[in-house]
């Protein structure tokens, strides 16, 4: 099977979609923005042996491989439209590549998003890398800079299953709630998107709470403190793990593609969607853990 196939087979015809001028087949796609509105561009590449385990079920890998690009387009408030995947494989197994296209278009289906490129390569190593573009109104992008003091600090969902899920499928002994929020995490998609205009500054936890916490604050040139005892935890994740290794997995494992952010006023309802005050904005440049007992010492900066 040659590039051409198996883009033929797998990929192709999943690029009709609005905005689509020209799709997969030329040397560019051609792509049409709304007036009034910026386009939001964010790649990841993902790496067998390096952010999955290698024998990952193919169907997964596709899925994640576009959620977690999602989860960055949903922290700036945008919506997802188009996608184009490059694809780095040792061989080209039929079997796996219907898996991995499987989820991959399972995960850009849900949001609407169309795939109108991408390249193919052999090599020693599976790399997957999605680039998603996206937009949003003009000027209303959610930034990580926008934090005042005095703001609550929020995050979704619960913090730590990801790190944790992962964790558990390495020992051999996984736990079928979080193998699943490590293999198919939810982007919060369409509650970033009731943000715009709510959110002061907006992150998605992909490299752990504590390290991307900071990473809003420094580019918002403010401090933070957390309250330890109100981050979320799950109960799944405290069944197997003490609250000490699972304050430090939901702090810095990383993998949660939730949503950390800044505001100042009434938040819009999410639905089922679980919406927790975990801190305050604060002056200066330190971010600040305490619990019950005081303030708690913490080094570890999260995933790099």
């Amino acid at each position: 099977m040659d590039e051409f196939e198996l883009i033929e087979r797998f990929f192709a015809g999943h690029d009709r979609a609005p905005g689509v001028v020209v799709g997969i087949g030329d040397d560019g796609a051609v792509l049409q923005p709304d007036p009034g509105r910026e386009l939001v561009a964010v790649v990841d590449a993902v790496v067998g042996g390096v952010h999955f385990p290698v024998d990952i079920d193919p169907v997964d890998l596709g899925y994640r491989a576009v959620a977690v690009n999602l989860s960055d387009i949903a922290a700036m408030g945008a919506r997802p439209r188009w996608m184009t995947l490059s694809l780095t494989l040792p061989s080209a197994d039929p079997e796996w590549l219907q898996a991995f296209a499987r989820g991959l278009h399972e995960a850009a289906s849900a949001h609407d998003v169309a795939l109108v490129g991408g390249d193919t390569t052999s090599g020693g190593n599976t790399v997957v890398s999605i680039q998603v573009i996206g937009d949003v109104e003009t000027g209303k992008a959610i930034l990580r800079s926008g934090a005042s003091v005095g703001d609550t600090i929020y995050v979704t969902g619960r913090i730590g299953d990801g790190a944790a899920g992962l964790r558990l499928i390495q020992a051999g002994t996984p736990d079928a709630e979080l193998s699943r929020a490590f293999l198919r995490p939810e982007p919060r998609v369409d509650y970033g998107q009731m943000l715009v205009g709510v959110a002061n500054a907006a992150i998605d936890i992909s490299d752990g709470l504590y390290g991307d916490l900071e990473k809003l604050l420094a580019a918002s040139g403010v401090g933070g403190k957390i309250d330890l005892d109100a981050v979320p935890l799950s109960a799944a994740m405290l069944e197997h793990f003490d609250q000490r290794a699972a304050r430090d997995l939901a702090l810095s494992g990383g993998d949660d593609y939730e949503l950390c952010f800044t505001a100042s006023g009434d938040l819009p309802v999410g639905g089922d969607l679980e919406v927790t005050a975990i801190g305050t904005v604060t002056s200066g440049s330190d971010l600040v853990l305490f619990d019950r007992s005081g303030i708690v010492a913490f080094e570890h900066g999260g995933y790099r």
